[in-house]
């Protein structure tokens, strides 16, 4: 129990992430993540979730089974959902984040707090063909419960790096060759008149600020989201899905 509480708690512990739910735990196991513990209450491993109780035992977890409120007392969700997990994460470093695919569309977020902004970002970016993300110091960590809610098991398929300053994967990406971008509310090409087929990093400021100036200044572009007035800002995690469909659209057809 206090293994559970202390990685909920502190988001995540070295390479130890906590999963809340089903749904995130067949998507780990699915990605071939390492799931180290798994805890379900009693009812749900006897009932509908023992297919996933036996399947996890077959991947080489520990299973535990607990009363729900012990299980209540393990989870940092309100309502938990029957079983939790530990699982371990093996994190992609900056250059093979960028090196990932081709060509790149890499996501680099600078000082985005709320997790849930984060979690969404990283599912907009698996669905309109992101390559990677790359968190600066300062954003919310895309493998805490509350952002791994949010993506709902993209963060364990795209490639997910962290960087101690700004100044390693804009370096990386150049030496790449990406076409650096950073979002600015106004000022900016227009979204849709941007040329985002060709390999490219883009920059994402947190909430409230954005970009700081000295990074918009290092950019070889700069985009703006066009907005009828009087509305002048967007949600970071908007922002983002709207730039990935648009490179997207640009690479190829997308199908819905």
């Amino acid at each position: 129990m206090k293994r559970f509480r202390d990685v909920a708690r502190a988001g995540r512990i070295g390479d130890e992430v906590l999963l809340d739910g089903a749904h995130l735990i067949g998507e780990a196991r699915a990605a071939g993540m390492a799931l180290e513990v798994v805890a379900f209450a009693a009812d749900a491993a006897q009932g509908r979730l023992a297919p996933l109780a036996a399947d996890c035992t077959e991947g080489g977890a520990r299973v535990l089974t607990v009363s729900s409120s012990v299980l209540a007392l393990m989870s940092p969700v309100k309502q938990p959902s029957g079983v939790i997990a530990i699982a371990r994460l093996h994190p992609a470093t900056i250059e093979s984040a960028i090196a990932a695919g081709a060509p790149a569309l890499v996501l680099l977020l600078d000082r985005i707090q709320d997790p849930g902004n984060v979690g969404a970002i990283v599912r907009s970016a698996e669905a309109f063909g992101a390559t990677a993300v790359i968190r600066s110091p300062g954003t919310a960590d895309p493998f805490g419960w509350k952002a791994l809610r949010g993506s709902m098991g993209s963060a364990f398929r795209l490639p997910m790096a962290a960087a101690v300053s700004l100044d390693a994967p804009v370096a990386a990406a150049r030496h790449a060759g990406l076409r650096i971008f950073a979002t600015v509310a106004r000022g900016g090409t227009p979204l849709d008149r941007a040329s985002l087929a060709g390999p490219a990093m883009i920059l994402l400021g947190g909430e409230g600020p954005g970009l700081s100036e000295e990074m918009i200044e290092r950019a070889d572009a700069r985009l703006t989201i066009a907005m009828r007035v009087p509305v002048d800002s967007l949600n970071v995690s908007v922002a983002a899905a709207l730039i990935v469909y648009e490179a997207s659209r640009q690479r190829t057809h997308v199908v819905i």
